[in-house]
């Protein structure tokens, strides 16, 4: 996976990695520069990007695509699409969540698995989980984060529309797509906060408000 990714970076060994979840935020041109400006851009299940001529919020580039099965496809999730690595998140698949993609997937566009053992467990080990014997793991974004910081640990991490991890307590979230859910009880989003944040301290992650 770390291959693939660098495949589709703007160079093979990326010096910069941002990863922008779905939280609204307020434009900010720094912000959009600022994640623009990453060599490695990966965007999670229905994002949104900047349009052309329209309010600067979190850029326009993307490279590759972390989802799950149940994502809101958004006008701007297949954009391009053979320019993009997609990677499908299947953390359910430990317990009941079955194989299937929706109908209106794209029958030319492939995906690449994240497998569970390898990705998926030792996050929920670094959240305290039991995910191996209960039906709780991360968020698809903390996945995107996770992958982006394990496999490029000496690049720069920029996160940036992570709302839990200013409101870490929020049973309900909006997205910038503009539509909401629930906060599934699968997710325990208050560790996913703390373990983000404690990424911070440590001089190589930058978290944009």
């Amino acid at each position: 996976m770390v291959e693939l990714l660098s495949a589709y970076a703007d160079q093979p060994e990326p010096r910069s990695v941002a990863v922008v979840g779905n939280q609204p935020l307020a434009p900010d041109p720094v912000r959009a520069k600022a994640v623009d400006d990453c060599d490695l851009v990966i965007r999670v299940n229905g994002f949104v990007t900047d349009d052309p001529g329209g309010p600067e919020t979190t850029g326009r580039k993307v490279h590759a695509v972390v989802f799950n099965r149940a994502v809101r496809a958004t006008r701007h999730v297949f954009r391009d699409y053979h320019r993009r690595l997609y990677l499908l998140v299947e953390p359910g698949r430990l317990h009941w969540e079955p194989e299937a993609l929706p109908g209106w997937w794209p029958a030319d566009l492939g995906f690449v698995p994240v497998p569970n053992r390898e990705v998926l467990l030792p996050l929920s080990d670094a959240l305290g989980l039991p995910t191996r014997t209960e039906p709780t793991w991360s968020t698809t974004g903390t996945l995107a984060a996770w992958i982006a910081h394990t496999s490029f640990p000496r690049a720069q991490l920029v996160l940036t529309g992570f709302s839990f991890i200013d409101n870490p307590h929020q049973t309900s979230w909006e997205h910038a797509s503009g539509d909401s859910c629930i906060v599934g009880p699968e997710h325990q989003i208050a560790a996913e906060g703390r373990l983000l944040e404690s990424w911070t301290r440590t001089g190589d992650t930058v978290l944009l408000r």
